[in-house]
């Protein structure tokens, strides 16, 4: 299976206010079904409804929903990353909308004051299933889809394409004894021709997102 990640550019940031004590939160579209999107991939309606159920009854209800600050490199919640809850996320037409808290964690509060300074963030759906091609151009994710989570944060979207893509993507995940693990992909020049073609990101630049994302 495919480690696949989907980017939204813009969410609402909302301030709650409860017994005098102001929360954080981050609200918009979380996941999108029915069209090719931004990655040329397509989700089918009944495959993200059946994992947001799944995700619902599994993770949000019981408070498990957790996402990080910026890019992880593999399908599991790493929890010294952890920056915020995810409370919502229910179905409105092609697209489920999600509501996210910022936590009091070191990540959180380094998402919390990115926000407070007007930073534009995003979110990025992260999980694991095979993608099929089709005649029409765009792969479909396939029925073996599995949301690992709902919504990590993070900062311009656009610019670490070539890292998630090359590196994150074109590895392959699987499951052995109950946990997914990771196997390199056969096609290892994938990542090559990704951080090639990506001429607007030139080696400095990826060097100091990876730097970045490392002292976090």
């Amino acid at each position: 299976m495919k480690l696949i990640t989907e980017e939204i550019e813009k969410v609402k940031v909302i301030t709650e206010e409860k017994n005098g004590k102001k929360s954080l939160f981050i609200e918009g579209i979380f996941l999108q079904a029915n069209k090719p999107n931004r990655n040329n991939r397509l989700y089918e309606m009944k495959t993200l409804e059946r994992e947001v159920n799944r995700y619902n009854e599994n993770f949000i209800q019981k408070g498990r929903a957790l996402g990080e600050l910026g890019h992880p490199d593999g399908p599991s919640v790493n929890l010294d990353r952890v920056s915020h809850k995810i409370c919502e996320l229910y179905k409105d037409g092609d697209n489920f909308i999600g509501k996210a808290k910022i936590l009091e964690t070191p990540m959180g509060k380094i998402a919390s004051s990115l926000l407070g300074e007007g930073v534009c963030l995003g979110v990025s759906s992260r999980g694991v299933g095979s993608l099929i091609p089709t005649n029409e151009g765009y792969s479909l994710v396939g029925e073996d889809f599995m949301l690992a989570t709902a919504a990590d944060i993070v900062a311009d979207p656009s610019a670490p394409d070539a890292f998630v893509q090359g590196i994150m993507e074109g590895k392959e995940w699987v499951w052995e004894g109950g946990v997914l693990r990771e196997q390199l992909a056969k096609k290892t020049y994938k990542r090559i021709n990704t951080l090639v073609d990506q001429k607007s990101l030139d080696e400095q630049k990826l060097s100091l997102f990876q730097e970045f994302l490392t002292n976090l």
